[in-house]
């Protein structure tokens, strides 16, 4: 089951955004920092939601949508940036289910298109992203960290 991050269950998906965290090798992760910071997040927020996945009463996935603007489509953006399942709970559907979940949500929102990254080398998530019928973008990705 899919539900929307707030007040009443943030402190219930922290440990899967550590999980998360921990997954892509960061370093000085803090909980009171993540909680803060996810909690900008909601249904209603110009900025965007994060939704996490339910499964035997636990908390096993999640995906956070931001919204921008591309300029050579004028049109507002959702960026799915992080998307994440907890490895017992993998190959069982829940990725795509989030992933078509936070579609519908961008398109609820006036989003024209759903984007995302993954790592280069993860190729079960690349092989799940072409099942779905995502296009692969031609673009190289680069980053200028202060």
């Amino acid at each position: 089951m899919i539900e929307d991050v707030n007040s009443n269950n943030i402190d219930d998906v922290l440990p899967l955004i550590r999980a998360y965290q921990e997954f892509y090798n960061i370093q000085n992760i803090d909980d009171i920092n993540n909680k803060e910071f996810f909690s900008r997040f909601g249904l209603h927020s110009s900025e965007g939601c994060l939704f996490a996945y339910k499964s035997d009463n636990q908390y096993v996935a999640f995906a956070t949508v931001y919204f921008s603007y591309a300029s050579s489509i004028i049109s507002k953006i959702a960026v799915m940036n992080d998307l994440y399942t907890l490895e017992a709970y993998r190959k069982k559907g829940i990725a795509k289910e989030l992933i078509q979940h936070c579609e519908q949500y961008s398109t609820s929102m006036q989003a024209k298109r759903l984007q995302w990254l993954t790592a280069k080398d993860n190729q079960a998530a690349q092989s799940l992203y072409h099942a779905l019928g995502a296009q692969q973008s031609s673009w190289e990705f680069f980053t200028y960290s202060q």
